[in-house]
């Protein structure tokens, strides 16, 4: 059974063709991987599905009856609404058939009974009943404790945000599961029971991800947006990505053999032309003219396309102490909530350090006391004097969110505006792309616009805060070659575990240690 079938679908903004003539189908209880570059048109796609995106041309079916819930960015609550009042809205039905009950509970008029009759049915085919226990497993699941759902959601880190909202999505009793992006900013454990929820999951499923990771455990097929068009991979992530290579190479090779016949043809005719003029013979001409016949009906082949990758790398920052810092009987709070008690923390030359626990425990606060956007309640940081520290935060903006890319990186340094354009070329900011304004960016675009700044000074010691968030595949991979050459010491925050995997030299637990 098909859930969800496009066909031709053309998408355009102004004049820019977003979605080319695309065409899938996903069957009931697949879990597919939607891939693609940033800016490719995935959203897009999810936002045509569910409604909130028209299109101009095609045809899009969705299975009867069967109920679609999208996660996408977090949305905005009212600024009194505690993470529990999210959670329940959930179930906004039950709860308002529930107050109905509680309204006329007691009432012995016999109309009044019998309708009560009727909403406790109700209450009871939707769930009622069961909604403690679904709550109570999802929270449980995603580690979201008494005190956060006690909290106003506007007091939450980025991280715990993420985890109840994806919660809220999670509860909706849905037939068909659009996720976008569903692991940025959730810790190691979350992530784990995530993937067991969604492998269980009985529906369909639908993910834009680029964490490697979750692709291979969680899909079973993947779609690839490129250029507007869709291409089809059955298997993980790690299927898709030697098939994709096999398939370059393989189409390359067409590509080539195709353009010598053709080239080969092309001299035939042009011969035959020439000896048809010098002789006066029509019939060469016919000849030459078949010739180039065949070639116009020829299927040609595509001249494989390859992304241009980035070659840019850090400049040294120059020697630096053999210890580059040190927390000494370090406290931090924010009201009642203590972050860090008598803590005490080295970091040592050439260290590479990754900074793990559960959303909340104070991994964005050390980095932002370290960079000194954050002050301890007492206590003593010490930074080596020839440390040359930059810091990339988890949520990136700029001191002028209405200038263009050109405009802040010249701002920045002072520079011509061709070598400015230089440099961002080498960050794959071109043409009228450095005209953006970066405060119109995407979350993967500020992200390159800032290790732009970051790496036009020589640094030393890099503060990472969850780098690879909101990055494709191909980025991610940039990023992963830059700091693989990266001649420094390095702490960063991640939850990508092949990240961790290829940079963490040491790994500190901050559940374990950090008050």
């Amino acid at each position: 059974m098909i859930d969800i079938s496009m066909n031709e679908i053309n998408k355009y903004y102004g004049a820019n063709h977003v979605i080319k003539g695309i065409s899938f189908e996903i069957y009931r209880g697949e879990k597919v991987g939607l891939l693609g570059v940033n800016g490719s048109g995935k959203t897009t796609l999810f936002k045509i599905i569910t409604g909130e995106e028209f299109y101009e041309s095609g045809t899009l079916a969705k299975a009867a009856g069967k109920k679609i819930e999208m996660l996408d960015q977090i949305p905005h609550f009212a600024e009194n609404e505690t993470a529990e009042d999210i959670l329940r809205s959930s179930f906004a039905e039950i709860t308002a058939i529930f107050a109905a009950m509680k309204k006329i509970e007691g009432d012995a008029d016999p109309a009044i009974l019998k309708k009560y009759g009727r909403l406790m049915e109700e209450y009871e085919r939707l769930g009622g009943y069961d909604v403690e226990v679904k709550i109570d497993k999802i929270c449980n699941g995603m580690n979201i404790n008494e005190g956060m759902r006690n909290s106003l959601f506007a007091n939450l880190s980025g991280g715990e945000k993420t985890r109840v909202n994806l919660a809220r999505i999670l509860l909706k009793d849905c037939d068909i599961l659009l996720l976008d992006e569903p692991t940025n900013h959730l810790d190691l454990n979350s992530l784990e029971w995530l993937e067991d929820f969604l492998l269980q999951f009985d529906g369909t499923i639908v993910v834009i991800s680029h964490d490697r990771i979750f692709l291979d455990r969680v899909v079973s097929r993947i779609i690839e947006v490129e250029n507007g068009k869709a291409n089809f991979y059955k298997g993980n992530y790690s299927y898709y990505f030697a098939e994709k290579e096999q398939r370059f190479i393989s189409q390359a090779n067409q590509y080539e053999q195709q353009q010598k016949k053709i080239k080969q043809l092309e001299t035939a005719a042009n011969r035959l032309h020439d000896w048809a003029r010098r002789a006066d013979n029509e019939a060469l001409h016919k000849r030459a003219f078949a010739i180039e016949k065949r070639i116009e009906k020829m299927d040609k082949v595509d001249k494989p396309f390859k992304a241009r990758k980035l070659h840019v790398q850090f400049d040294s920052g120059g020697h630096a102490s053999k210890e580059i810092l040190s927390f000494e009987a370090v406290a931090k709070s924010y009201g009642d909530k203590k972050l860090f008690e008598d803590f005490n923390f080295k970091i040592s030359r050439d260290d590479r350090i990754a900074l793990v626990g559960a959303n909340g425990c104070g991994k964005t606060t050390l980095l932002k006391m370290i960079s000194g956007e954050e002050q301890p309640d007492r206590g003593i940081i010490k930074l080596s004097v020839n440390a040359k520290c930059a810091y990339m935060p988890q949520i990136i903006v700029f001191e002028n969110m209405d200038a263009t890319v050109l405009d802040t990186l010249r701002a920045s340094f002072s520079l011509p505006e061709e070598k400015a354009r230089g440099i961002l070329a080498r960050f794959n900011f071109r043409a009228s792309d450095v005209l953006k304004k970066v405060g119109t960016l995407s979350g993967g675009e500020k992200s390159r616009l800032k290790l732009c700044l970051m790496m036009q000074n020589n640094v030393n010691f890099l503060l990472l805060d969850e780098p690879t968030n909101h990055l494709d595949i191909a980025t991610r991979e940039w990023i992963e070659k830059v700091l693989a050459d990266f001649e420094g010491t390095m702490l960063f925050v991640s939850h990508d575990r092949y990240f961790l995997n290829k940079f963490a030299d040491k790994v500190f637990d901050m559940d374990r240690f950090g008050k």
